[in-house]
């Protein structure tokens, strides 16, 4: 339920104007009783607020417990209307969510509009330098000057020449355009749980498989 409740936090953000991320199925908001133009997220609303009464029954058989020795105990017989009510809530929450993400629609282009700005890969330009040799801590040190060279010059770190970036060391060469891309940044996390194409396609795979066998 707490995950439930964190993702919902970020689908009520994302559907925000604000954001404009995402926009959720008809079924799963209401609408405003004074704005007409207003989507109200009501499904993850609720989920997220169900999280309360979760926590509420697991600390209420916490508290019925606390103080029993360990055998059983007439007051335990207070553990079955927490324990129901929160198997129900848990099943009618994942019920509720799965139909919702099934409704959502991405708004891609305005997704990628908001990862173009803010330096977001300069990390990879660190991870550049530290496969091409260089200590990961001076690489950090040579990228936070090349971010601060480009903020002077209001520039993104793909605005940057190559001869700009040889000023700062010599271990760059013309791939270091494919590094700071996007999808270069993605896909560059290979590890086990990492964010490239091949590795999230496997572990939704793995997934799949897991609950097939349920």
């Amino acid at each position: 339920m707490m995950h439930l409740s964190r993702m919902c936090e970020d689908f009520i953000i994302w559907s925000s104007k604000e954001f404009d991320y995402i926009d959720l199925g008809d079924d799963f908001t209401t609408g405003s009783s004074i704005m007409p133009q207003k989507k109200n997220p009501d499904a993850c609303e609720l989920v997220r607020g169900k999280v309360g009464r979760v926590y509420g029954n697991l600390v209420a058989i916490l508290t019925v417990m606390k103080g029993l020795p360990l055998s059983y105990n007439r007051d335990m017989q207070e553990d079955k209307e927490p324990l129901f009510d929160t198997v129900d809530t848990v099943t009618s929450s994942l019920e509720l969510i799965t139909e919702m993400i099934n409704s959502v629609k991405f708004n891609k282009d305005k997704i990628g509009a908001s990862l173009k700005g803010g330096f977001m890969t300069a990390t990879d330009v660190a991870d550049y330098l530290a496969r091409k040799g260089m200590p990961f801590r001076s690489a950090h040190e040579v990228t936070g000057k090349i971010v601060a060279y480009a903020e002077k010059k209001s520039a993104e770190l793909d605005g940057l020449a190559l001869d700009e970036y040889k000023k700062f060391s010599k271990l760059f060469d013309r791939d270091i355009f494919k590094s700071i891309t996007l999808e270069g940044s993605v896909n560059s996390r290979n590890s086990y749980g990492g964010t490239s194409g091949k590795n999230v396609t496997k572990m939704i795979k793995e997934n799949k498989r897991e609950i097939s066998k349920w």
